[in-house]
């Protein structure tokens, strides 16, 4: 039984650690144009990282997934792979990348301990790709996801975030993108971080609206999949895909939250949509390696994990940091 409940009663066993802000897009969604990043003393050692991973699953978290930033441009990134690969009670070890550097590193990240991809891609016109991330290129992500099937990963999980006016027609041409290449896909609500103008409000694309399309041409079914995350699953008769809906705007999941995050510099984030908010650094720095005071610590937080959060797209309730500060 998890040790790390909340006081609504709900069993933290998912956390998503961050292993970087930085990252080789600039996605529109995901942080400013300009970004200021944390220098090198401001950030978690990977051996810091590893430790709190240790902590996390004795405290009975099963699940982990590596987050930035963009992870893969981590140096060293197959050493904390490799460590925290091996923790006992760990039952998945995941990651979400852009894709970008997968040519160059599925192989290793495979034969480390990675067990599963999540890897983000919203559109598939080379223009809009350029546009969206403002420096990616689409070819090398589409190969770095070839070269993570070759490499042996499976169940490998498509990320795209839909917005209105910039890539809500091409929808159907993702799910069938995803058929060919036997992926899951999620389609996810942008996320109401950074600074919410009226050109965020106005590009927002809920979660119905995305099933709708989808349903007109591919009719759906609910699945009783479950992954420990958001999504909510559904399939298709002719394809093994699942098609997953994460709607933190339209659809509230926090009565069943069972995750925290972990930022780079040592922030123990207890929601998403809140600043709750507990500075294992701190911990780290003046305890090296108690791991008891660092358990301890981690117990104590999640009294401050709230009930729900409160997204909405009129901008009442602003949170300033950028997905990329936070981890995905």
């Amino acid at each position: 039984m998890s040790v790390l409940v909340d006081k609504f009663g709900r069993k933290v066993e998912y956390l998503r650690l961050s292993v970087t802000d930085r990252c080789d897009f600039r996605c529109v969604y995901c942080m400013s144009e300009n970004p200021c990043f944390l220098t090198h003393e401001q950030v978690l050692s990977l051996e810091e990282l590893a430790l709190i991973g240790q902590a996390f699953t004795e405290l009975g978290v099963s699940k982990i997934r590596l987050t930035g930033g963009e992870p893969l441009i981590r140096p060293n990134i197959d050493f904390l792979v490799n460590q925290l690969g091996q923790l006992p009670g760990l039952k998945e070890l995941s990651m979400t990348t852009n894709g970008s550097r997968l040519t160059k590193l599925a192989d290793s990240m495979y034969q480390s301990g990675l067990s599963r991809l999540n890897i983000s891609l919203d559109t598939l016109n080379h223009e809009r790709f350029s546009a969206l991330t403002r420096n990616g290129n689409l070819e090398r992500v589409i190969a770095g996801i070839d070269a993570a099937k070759a490499a042996g990963f499976n169940r490998i999980k498509i990320n795209a975030v839909i917005l209105k006016g910039k890539n809500d027609d091409e929808i159907i041409d993702l799910v069938n993108f995803c058929r060919d290449r036997e992926l899951d896909i999620s389609f996810i609500e942008e996320m109401p971080l950074g600074v919410i103008d009226e050109r965020k409000r106005q590009r927002h694309c809920s979660s119905d609206e995305v099933k709708q399309i989808i349903n007109d041409v591919y009719p759906l079914t609910v699945s009783d999949k479950r992954t420990g995350g958001p999504s909510k699953y559904f399939t298709m008769a002719d394809s093994a895909i699942h098609i997953g809906f994460i709607s933190p705007h339209s659809h509230n999941f926090c009565h069943e939250c069972n995750r925290v995050r972990v930022t780079v510099e040592g922030r123990l984030l207890l929601c998403l949509g809140n600043e709750h908010s507990v500075d294992l650094k701190a911990v780290l720095r003046e305890y090296p390696n108690d791991l008891a005071r660092l358990k301890q610590t981690i117990i104590d937080a999640m009294e401050l994990k709230p009930k729900e959060h409160h997204f909405s797209t009129d901008g009442d309730v602003q949170i300033l940091r950028f997905m990329n500060a936070t981890g995905g």
